[in-house]
């Protein structure tokens, strides 16, 4: 049995469409590849972003806990100086325990911020009092009760300030 060539066209035909067909379902399988590439990337980044955000999470948790207890030693050892010999060498001794402290927050980048005669800034500050002064401009920071930390750009531990406010008008 011979075929036409009205068969053999037609086959051809058919074989095209059928090739049409197959590159078309190529091209949307590929797509979808490409997708689930992309959204898997994307989930492994978000994932590893959480991780991270966690991990620093409760790091900056252990070091709050751990400011409170340096904060004491400091004010302890700053009342050592008119103290026996006795004293200051059990002092110097803390204080070395102290420095070793530090080195170990400097060390996991966390910082002192400095607030003395900054403006008072709620996001950094925690106003615990407010003085009456013309030495210094309303809002600025005129004493320093508690140091304030800070991993990075992320805070801790917000300072405790004074904040000056202009003296009342007297009638």
């Amino acid at each position: 049995m011979t075929e036409t060539p009205e068969s053999q066209e037609t086959s051809q035909e058919e074989k095209k469409t059928e090739v049409e067909s197959l590159q078309e379902q190529l091209s949307d399988y590929k797509d979808k590849y490409m997708r689930q590439l992309a959204e898997m990337e994307n989930m492994r980044k978000r994932l590893q972003k959480e991780r991270q955000e966690m991990t620093q999470y409760a790091m900056s948790n252990l070091i709050a806990d751990f400011l409170s207890p340096i904060d004491h030693m400091e004010n302890a050892l700053k009342h050592t100086e008119n103290s026996s010999d006795e004293v200051k060498h059990w002092a110097l001794g803390f204080k070395m325990i102290l420095n070793q402290f530090k080195d170990v927050l400097t060390s996991n980048n966390v910082k002192a911020m400095d607030s003395m005669g900054k403006a008072f800034d709620p996001n950094n500050h925690e106003a615990i009092e407010m003085i009456e002064t013309d030495e210094h401009p309303p809002g600025t920071v005129v004493e320093e009760c508690l140091k304030g930390f800070k991993i990075g750009d992320k805070i801790i531990r917000p300072a405790r300030v004074k904040v000056a406010k202009a003296p009342a008008k007297s009638e």
